[in-house]
């Protein structure tokens, strides 16, 4: 473990909140384990980190796979640029302190810039902007500030992660669609099925009505859903309304 890293922000950090950070070489380790390793650098594999910290387990998993999508596509610069979207899309993290979540969010997005920029620099072009700006949404949108035990927000509403799936990839796709679906932690951990595209609605919360109190009337929200958009311009965050 170099000497200067640090493992540790507060002592009232690690009584409060169990805070300790897992040295690099560590991480390596672990994702470099047999059998995880060949699952995890796959593009299409979801992965979710419960307590994320400031991203170290993502961020190495993010630079295993560009590593692999630069090694497969090595003189196509638009086949990177679909991919290593599609790579970054599947990542998770849920993270209790908010500190913590901008960090990760920071990190994930500066390591995929950089390999980026450095990849499309040996092809003599510049990163797009459309490109940052799409990765800078899905990272924004996939690591979330919230309580992974209780399933919840820090304020008591649902934690809502989105899934970017692709349609129709074949071996010759270059330019990769995707559809967007909200689904609560919730969801996911009873196994429940969304239909793609769908906006996460919340509830309204309803009180108690005493014998003589007049019925409030309640408009009813509307309901969005997601369109198909290429995976380079969803920092558009298309949507239409649903008619209820």
């Amino acid at each position: 473990m170099s000497g200067n890293e640090r493992l540790i922000k507060s002592k009232k950090r690690v009584q409060q909140h169990g805070e300790v950070f897992t040295p690099k070489e560590i991480v390596d380790a672990m994702v470099s384990l047999p059998g995880l390793n060949e699952s995890i650098v796959q593009y299409s594999t979801m992965v979710l980190e419960p307590s994320v910290g400031e991203g170290a387990f993502l961020i190495n998993i993010l630079e295993r796979r560009l590593q692999l999508l630069a090694d497969k596509f090595p003189e196509d610069l638009v086949k990177f640029e679909n991919f290593a979207l599609l790579a970054i899309s599947s990542l998770y993290g849920i993270e209790l302190l908010e500190d913590n979540v901008k960090k990760c969010v920071i990190n994930l997005y500066v390591a995929f810039f950089d390999f980026y920029k450095n990849f499309a620099a040996k092809l003599n072009k510049a990163p797009k902007a459309n490109v940052l700006e799409s990765a800078k949404t899905i990272t924004a949108i996939n690591i979330v500030q919230g309580d992974f035990l209780k399933r919840t927000k820090n304020d008591g509403r649902q934690i809502v992660l989105s899934e970017w799936n692709p349609l129709q990839i074949k071996r010759n796709t270059k330019h990769i669609k995707v559809i967007r679906t909200e689904y609560t932690l919730e969801d996911i951990y009873h196994n429940i099925k969304i239909e793609p595209g769908t906006v996460y609605t919340p509830v309204p919360e309803t009180k108690q009505l005493g014998l003589f109190d007049d019925q409030p009337d309640v408009l009813p929200l509307p309901v969005y859903r997601y369109l198909p958009v290429n995976i380079v311009d969803v920092y558009k965050q298309e949507m239409e309304e649903i008619d209820s």
